[in-house]
């Protein structure tokens, strides 16, 4: 899947280079169908070496069911996922970027928590034993933003932001992380 050209360019937070160094990490995010948590419809990915964005991957997922319930939130329908791959067949080609990662970050991290681990639950995959890091907690924590909404935090700090769009979200969370290692 090509990245949407509504996707407005993020700008990167400056980092000191010290607290950079020692940041190796992923930025996940799930959107899903249904109300189902292995219901994924897309995943956005954001990896990070030594404080620096390296990679980034976007792929739609053809989840276990045609019941498409959060159209309204995130404007995918069965037909932009019935020929993509099934989670099954998807995470292995994807798995390979948590190589060297020390946490995976996700804003309301429980969600994409439970969502990887029910995927992977449903397709006999091994979950990824990486702990997960909160960018909710994250913000209350280092800046007291309330409330926490990932387009209130990104609104606070100035990240450019298309939510419920995998990468973008995905995007947001690893800046988030990143700026508050500044």
């Amino acid at each position: 899947m090509t990245v949407p050209s509504s996707i407005a360019r993020v700008r990167t937070p400056p980092v000191r280079a010290v607290a950079a160094r020692r940041l190796n990490f992923v930025a996940i995010d799930f959107e899903t169908a249904n109300h189902r948590p292995d219901s994924a419809c897309a995943v956005g990915l954001v990896k990070v070496v030594d404080g620096e964005i390296v990679q980034t991957v976007v792929r739609l997922v053809r989840p276990p069911t045609r019941q498409f319930v959060f159209t309204w939130v995130h404007g995918l329908t069965w037909k932009h996922v019935e020929t993509a791959d099934d989670f099954g067949r998807l995470w292995p080609t994807l798995a390979p970027l948590l190589d060297g990662a020390d946490f995976l970050a996700a804003h309301n991290a429980s969600f994409d928590k439970g969502v990887l681990n029910a995927c992977c639950a449903a397709y006999g995959l091994a979950a990824p034993a990486l702990p997960f890091r909160c960018t909710v907690q994250l913000s209350r924590r280092v800046w007291n933003i309330r409330p926490t909404r990932l387009s209130d935090v990104c609104n606070a700090l100035g990240i450019a932001l298309n939510h419920h769009e995998a990468l973008s979200d995905a995007m947001a969370c690893a800046q988030i992380v990143l700026a508050a290692h500044a």
